[in-house]
């Protein structure tokens, strides 16, 4: 479940600072140091995998956050626990027109068996051809 199934535009959620304070301006930091709770104000796509988020902070200004620097707050203002992610990256399958799927592979068994691979080089050369 993405972030975009939790939240949408105009809720709060809190800051992880410790997360994200490698790349903040000091003038960033000082207004989560104030307020670690910021409202979301748009949705980005990170890296073609993510999604992070468009914060307006207590200071008025906006900033951007990857997904896994914030947390998401319930009605109650209480954080909500996050379910492992990976998990969830690590059951992506390929879907393809032509009836062939592939899903990622993370057992060593799973990896040398011959029929993945074999499928796996399929998908591979497709765009080749």
């Amino acid at each position: 479940m993405s972030i975009l199934d939790k939240v949408k535009i105009g809720n709060s959620v809190q800051i992880n600072l410790e997360l994200s304070k490698d790349r903040l301006t000091k003038e960033t930091i000082d207004a989560i140091n104030i307020s670690s709770l910021g409202k979301i104000s748009d949705f980005r796509i990170t890296d073609g995998k993510g999604i992070g988020v468009v914060l307006q902070l207590s200071n008025g200004k906006e900033q951007w956050f990857f997904e896994d620097e914030i947390d998401i707050l319930d009605e109650n203002g209480n954080v909500i626990k996050r379910n492992n992610a990976k998990k969830e990256n690590s059951k992506f399958i390929f879907n393809f027109s032509r009836g062939l799927n592939y899903e990622i592979k993370n057992n060593v068994s799973e990896l040398i068996n011959p029929i993945n691979f074999f499928i796996w080089l399929v998908v591979s050369f497709k765009d080749i051809f």
